[in-house]
This record gives structure tokens, sequence and C-alpha cells, in this order.
């Protein structure tokens, strides 16, 4: 049996091949066929997880309830140093200084990011602003974003801090951001399916160690992930953040 393994759309094209390359090294610590998949957008990702194609996810975290509730996936470790957080940009010639002078009719542009998007919509609320008194302008990618701010067809940008912070530094100068989240307990989760059960423990256990250098170039993969190192992610913590998703999302 080949097992699935995909990731959150919205990880950073930057390190598409680091994923390869963590699969391959995954396959030779666990000793098992693991093909990696990655899916163009959240729909087509949802699709896949709801026909069972999907054993091992980095998921976004306002997919973990479903992947938890439905699919009896269990968290196995999250990346350090990592929180899911927002940041609403402008272009850097804006009027516009505080979310608050943002008025009814602004046009914003966002990416399919759900978490993102859950988020950035929260800050706007100091502005009196919902979804159906702005006009959102979906783009695929957060490089698109903020070629919206910078040609002038968007008043203001959704982008996740990371995302924000991997810009180029020319383009980061024409951008300033207006707000940024600080929520920390957000974060993507590295998630596994029924049929990973009996992998979990040397999967947790190598993970784990992986910053450590002692399984076979792991840091190196590390490295290759923009990741620093992973840590353990209990269900106390997974379930943590489930609940507070949900409440953001009311």
């Amino acid at each position: 049996m080949t097992l699935q393994l995909t990731v959150s759309p919205d990880f950073s094209p930057d390190h598409i091949a680091g994923w390869y390359v963590f699969n391959t090294w995954l396959q030779r610590q666990l000793g098992v066929r693991i093909h990696l998949e990655l899916y163009d957008d959240f729909d087509t990702q949802r699709k896949a997880i709801a026909a069972d194609q999907v054993d091992l996810i980095y998921a976004n975290p306002y997919d973990a309830a479903m992947l938890v509730r439905e699919k009896g996936f269990v968290a196995v470790a999250a990346p350090v140093d990592r929180p899911d957080e927002a940041v609403i940009a402008v272009p850097a010639e804006s009027a516009v200084q505080h979310v608050e002078d943002l008025r009814p009719g602004s046009r914003v542009a966002v990416t399919r990011d759900p978490d993102v998007n859950l988020i950035g919509m929260i800050m706007l609320e100091p502005a009196d602003l919902k979804r159906d008194s702005v006009v959102l302008q979906q783009v695929n990618s957060y490089v698109l974003v903020a070629k919206q701010l910078l040609q002038g067809k968007a008043d203001c940008g959704f982008f996740l801090k990371e995302a924000f912070d991997d810009l180029s530094g020319p383009i980061q100068r024409q951008l300033r951001p207006l707000v940024a989240s600080q929520i920390s307990v957000v974060r993507h989760v590295l998630m596994a399916g029924p049929r990973m059960r009996e992998h979990l423990p040397v999967l947790t256990d190598l993970l784990l160690k992986m910053h450590s250098g002692g399984a076979e170039t792991g840091a190196r993969v590390l490295e290759a992930l923009g990741l620093k190192a992973w840590e353990a992610q209990d269900q106390e913590d997974t379930e943590f953040m489930i609940d507070l998703m949900d409440t953001l999302m009311r």
C-alpha cells in the first residue's frame, strides 16, 4: 500500500522542492511507500480528504476540525515558532494610516487561504467593515495580492505574515502593514489519518529528533522546508485550536 502525503495549498512556493525532499526522507526513515500529492487549491484538497485519499497532511488550522472530527486524524507535530498570523497591508503611499480609515466599498485583495481571510476580516471590525461591505478580490498567491496593491487595484490586502516577510525587499518597501494579528496558538499542524496509525510512534520520534541531524540529514531537510524544528502537538492543544477557530468563525 502506498500512503498519501499532502500539504496545505497556502505553503510557500519557495519550499515545493523541500516537501519532495521531506517525502523522500520520510519514506527512507519509515520504510514505507509515500506519495506526495500537492493540490492547487483548498477545494480540490478537501475533495481528496473526503474521498479518503490523504493519510498525512501538513494542515491549515481552518481544516483541523474537519480532519479530526470527521476523518479521524490526529495531530502529530507542529513547527516550532511558526504561528499563523495575518497582516493587513496597504500601498506605502496610501492615505490610509489605520484600519479605521478604511471605508465601506474598500477593495480587499485576498488569497483562498481560509484562516488568514478569517483573521483578516476580524481585524477589519474596528472599521465596522464586514464581508458584505467590502469588495473582495481573490487571487491565487500572496505575490499577486502585493501586485494588486502596487497596481492600485486594491486598497488593502490580507497576507499570511510569513508570506509577507518572504516578499522581496523592493516589494516590501512599497507596502506598509496596518495591523498584524497576535493570536499565537493558531498554526499549521502535521496530522495523520487512520492508515498512518501503526507508524505514529516512530513518525513522532523521527520528527521530534529531526533538528538534531541524528537521522540522516534531518536538519538539512528542515532547512529545505524553511523550518527550525518540529515540536509535539498533543490532542488537548489541537482541540483548543479547533475551539478557537470555531469561536472566531461565529
